[in-house]
């Protein structure tokens, strides 16, 4: 169960597994609402005004996920440009403009700190991207990612999918886990990963939980930023500690449906059960 079990979504790839660094796509079909939610004291992104519910733009055609820290953000020209070339994008008079918006995460001590995702590292990612990727681990946006850092060590995090059911609906996750704090299960026990070598101590703005909840119900403007602002208790169910003043922790929000109401509350419930699996998927499937 993954993210594409939504209708409309594609999730892309680019990884390089010797510099570990990569960054990740959902790409966004058709017409789409999409809201967002910024949480602790070291975010770093791209375009999330224009999520606003008060912004003109009613949705995103992709969403990136991008190691590299704000070096990554480079990426989403080659996103951009992807849209671009295929005409897709808010038509303003002649002009074409694809919306991306994104996030990162700090990846630079793990690897080669020199390589970081680039423009066309997104274009190879949407290239990449199928309604059938469902990889996890340390792919994508998730190969330098890593975990339990308040003690001084680190450990290997990653990215994981998942999906849940709301009624007739369908909510799904993809989270790219960064944390400085622990990943834990259903019982509060840590779930162990490899230890990575680091350099240096822990600063702000080297960790972060990043993801996306899409959903293939209908939804305004204002109830996708809800249902951003809700999912974010999937990560305090799944990281301990969680939205922290060194994470920058930062959740998307998707709406694909065009016909009928959903129950936002349900929604909610469901995009929290999705998120806290997917971030223990995340690290379970390294």
């Amino acid at each position: 169960m993954t993210i594409t079990d939504v209708r409309g979504i594609r999730v892309g790839h680019w990884t390089d597994e010797r510099a570990r660094t990569g960054c990740t796509v959902v790409l966004v079909e058709g017409p789409a609402t999409g809201g967002v939610d910024v949480r602790g004291g070291a975010p770093g992104t791209i375009g999330t005004d224009s999520l606003g519910p008060l912004a003109r733009v009613q949705g995103p055609n992709a969403i990136l996920l991008t190691g590299g820290s704000s070096y990554g953000l480079a990426a989403a020209a080659g996103v951009m440009r992807w849209h671009e070339d295929r005409g897709l994008g808010l038509r303003l008079g002649a002009a074409l403009v694809p919306i991306v918006v994104g996030a990162v995460i700090f990846d630079l001590r793990v690897g080669d700190p020199s390589v970081r995702p680039d423009a066309a590292a997104g274009h190879a990612a949407c290239d990449a991207a199928t309604a059938e990727e469902s990889r996890e681990g340390a792919i994508g946006a998730g190969t330098g990612a890593s975990v339990g850092k308040r003690d001084g060590s680190q450990r290997q995090g990653g990215l994981g999918t998942a999906s849940a059911r709301a009624g007739v609906w369908t909510v799904g996750a993809l989270f790219v886990v960064n944390a400085v704090g622990d990943v834990v299960d259903e019982r509060g026990l840590v779930i162990a990963s490899p230890t990575q070598r680091t350099r240096g101590a822990l600063a702000p703005g080297e960790s972060t939980v990043i993801g996306v909840v899409a959903t293939d119900a209908r939804l305004s403007k204002a109830q996708a930023n809800v249902l951003a602002r809700m999912a974010h208790d999937g990560i305090a169910r799944a990281v301990r500690p969680s939205h922290t003043t060194m994470d920058g922790d930062t959740i998307f929000a998707v709406a694909t449906g065009q016909d009928g109401d959903a129950d936002l509350d349900a929604l909610g419930a469901a995009a929290q059960d999705a998120v806290a699996e997917a971030i223990r998927r995340a690290i379970r499937n390294l």
